[in-house]
C-alpha cells in the first residue's frame, strides 16, 4: 500500500516531469496508459519517434538515483506494455525508444529534472515480437 505522502510526491514529480518535457518539444500522447502488462507513465511523440517514458520522483538521493530503479524487470514490463500498446493502435512501424526522468523533490517542491533519452534498450530475447 503506498502511502498518501508518497502518491502525492509521485503525482507532483510526474507532473513536473510531463511539464519539463513539454517544454523541451515532446507532444504528449498518452499519460498513465494501463494494460495487462504494466503501466506506462507517458507516451510521447519527440523528432519523429514514439517515446516512452518512466518517471522516477526521489526525495533524497541517499535512496538512489531514480534511474537505478528502472531496473531488468521493470524494463521488460515497459517493453511488453510498450509492444501491447503498438499493438493496439497499430504502430508497429514506428520508430520508438524508452525515456527515463529523474525528478528530485525537496521538501516536496520538485529542485531538479533529468531527463535520459534512450535510457536502455529491450534485449533482442525478451520474448517480444
Amino acid at each position: 500500500m503506498v502511502s498518501v505522502a508518497r502518491r502525492q510526491l509521485g503525482s507532483r514529480g510526474e507532473q513536473t516531469a510531463v511539464d519539463h518535457l513539454v517544454a523541451m518539444g515532446y507532444q504528449p500522447v498518452a499519460r498513465n496508459y494501463r494494460c495487462p502488462y504494466g503501466e506506462i507513465d507517458f507516451i510521447a511523440e519527440q523528432a519523429g519517434c514514439l517515446v516512452f517514458v518512466e518517471i522516477r520522483s526521489r526525495r533524497n538521493q541517499p535512496e538512489g538515483i531514480a534511474s537505478e530503479s528502472v531496473g531488468a524487470r521493470k524494463q521488460l514490463r515497459m517493453a511488453r506494455a510498450a509492444a501491447f500498446y503498438l499493438g493496439e493502435h497499430g504502430l508497429w512501424d514506428r520508430r520508438c525508444r524508452f525515456d527515463v526522468v529523474e525528478v528530485a523533490m525537496n521538501n516536496g517542491a520538485p529542485v531538479a529534472v533529468r531527463v535520459l533519452q534512450d535510457a536502455f534498450e529491450v534485449p533482442t530475447d525478451a520474448g517480444i515480437s
